[in-house]
């Protein structure tokens, strides 16, 4: 009897269902269940239960009385005319255009056959509402790149951005590839232009010095990008394909699907030392950049890996200096308990880091589980 629920307005259901619901709740109480859950289990209440009896004793079947909606419509387009809509469509003039231009081009040669919503409905009607010209359809979006790494050199981001010259209107290219697991740059370069050639050379130098090559026993290199001319460039796709290396591309026009690059170009340019003035000449801008990498890579204490150097966590020391610091707190708290409301810090390196980590939906079941059980 459950499968049939009918809600609170019992006067909107048909003849056939009211029959039908009678007909449980009978055997249902006949069977010993009690009238009040049997009509309440199929949504209505005493007094509706005891209208739809009396209309069937009544009149036999419990006609529906409603008086519906009127199916003549006076105004409605005969049939010529609405294969005169069809044929103008599809005549070549009005072939690409839309009603919306169609029907102000009829009215401008002193005809009318129906207006823009008739035009639209006789269209619907014979399959022939899409687009219509040259325009590309709807493209499904690209989907959401999820990259996860547990160890160095398993996910790189990279990525170009500008440095200013005293020329206006000339700029200095800074590329830059970070491992995100670690934060290290494993690889940089200044140059004049914007080139996937030079992208390539680096990418190369880079899987050189950590020694990452195409028949390695780990999972294959993934470097992950935006979605400019040198990153999607056919030179830099070879190379990569050479060393064994996959490509992960962001979504367009969404900047937090790059965000350890993005990360690392504002501490680039938002550092103390950051020059005011444009760079000079491109051995100005290298000797900065090499100053620069030097500090980030070997002094600077990242606050994503638990302020540890990302050389440290890239070599795999962070996690002895981490317990280091654990013991310290620890001992600190024992000194003076009563200055620590509950734990200490917790100095454990991250295990995994992701680029758009899913989220994990709650489970209503389990919810409800654990209520119970607490």
């Amino acid at each position: 009897m459950g499968g049939l629920l009918l809600g609170g307005r019992g006067r909107l259901t048909s003849a056939a269902h009211r029959r039908k619901a009678i007909e449980l709740i009978s055997e249902a109480h006949a069977a010993g269940a009690g009238l009040v859950s049997a009509y309440s289990e199929i949504g209505i209440c005493l007094r509706t239960l005891k209208r739809w009896r009396k209309a069937v004793i009544g009149d036999g079947v419990g006609h529906d009385r409603r008086k519906g909606s009127p199916r003549r419509v006076l105004h409605r387009l005969s049939e010529e005319e609405r294969q005169r809509i069809l044929l103008t469509c599809n005549q070549a003039e009005y072939a690409a255009l839309p009603p919306g231009q169609i029907v102000p081009a009829l009215a401008d040669q002193g005809l009318y056959i129906g207006s823009e919503s008739s035009f639209y409905r006789v269209l619907h009607a014979h399959g022939q509402v899409h687009r219509r010209g040259r325009a590309r359809p709807p493209q499904e979006p690209r989907a959401v790149p999820r990259l996860r790494a547990a160890g160095a050199n398993q996910v790189w981001s990279w990525d170009i951005t500008y440095l200013p010259t005293t020329v206006r209107g000339i700029w200095l290219y800074l590329y830059l590839v970070i491992d995100v697991w670690s934060r290290k740059v494993v690889a940089w370069d200044v140059d004049e232009r914007e080139d996937p050639a030079i992208a390539a050379d680096l990418v190369s130098r880079a899987c050189l010095r950590e020694r990452i090559s195409k028949g390695r026993k780990q999972p294959p290199l993934i470097l992950h990008a935006d979605n400019g001319n040198a990153m999607r460039a056919a030179t830099l796709e070879c190379r990569l394909e050479e060393l064994g290396v996959l490509r992960s591309f962001s979504r367009p026009r969404v900047s937090n699907d790059n965000p350890y690059s993005e990360s690392l170009f504002r501490t680039v340019k938002y550092r103390p030392d950051y020059p005011r003035k444009p760079f000079t000449s491109k051995e100005q801008a290298c000797q900065w950049v090499a100053a620069f990498v030097d500090w980030y890579k070997h002094r600077h204490r990242h606050s994503g890996i638990k302020f540890v150097t990302p050389v440290q966590r890239h070599s795999g020391s962070a996690i002895a200096i981490c317990q280091q610091r654990a013991d310290v707190y620890e001992k600190a708290r024992r000194a003076h308990p009563t200055r620590w409301s509950r734990h200490t810090r917790c100095w454990n390196q991250p295990e995994e880091v992701w680029i758009n980590k899913a989220i994990e939906e709650p489970n209503p079941i389990q919810e409800l589980t654990s209520i119970q059980a607490a």
